[in-house]
């Protein structure tokens, strides 16, 4: 798979392969040096992979290890993609459901330029909805 396709379906196999491993690395390899992640819309961005690496441990340590992590097929349009994704995990030592969705803008060489997340957290863990989401 080419292009912006092959690269998100990669990003998205690489989060579902490494968040539960809590390999911060792998994810930060995705991401172009001087690329910008905004954890919220509502936050200024973690800059480069040093700002991309501080925010995952960060989060890491205040979660477990998800039981559950999902990533849905990526929406592709030109060199932007956006992924579903849906986790358990304990969150301060409480069961929790991550579902969220990040929208991705690659570089020339595959890497990500920009990242968003659109997150939300709730306690317990959640059933992944079932009326055709695209969770798989």
């Amino acid at each position: 798979m080419a292009g912006a396709a092959g690269w998100a379906s990669g990003w998205a196999d690489t989060w579902a392969a490494a968040w539960p491993r809590r390999d911060a690395e792998a994810i930060v390899a995705l991401q172009a040096v001087d690329g910008r992640h905004w954890s919220s819309p509502l936050q200024a961005p973690h800059r480069g992979r040093d700002g991309l690496r501080d925010y995952l441990l960060g989060s890491f340590a205040a979660e477990t290890a998800p039981t559950v992590c999902r990533f849905a097929e990526p929406l592709v349009d030109g060199v932007r993609a956006s992924v579903d994704y849906w986790a358990h995990v304990e969150y301060n030592g409480q069961p929790a459901t991550i579902s969220g969705c990040t929208v991705l803008d690659f570089d020339q060489d595959g890497l990500v330029a920009r990242s968003r997340d659109y997150s939300f957290l709730e306690p317990g863990h959640l059933v992944p909805p079932i009326d055709g989401a695209p969770i798989v």
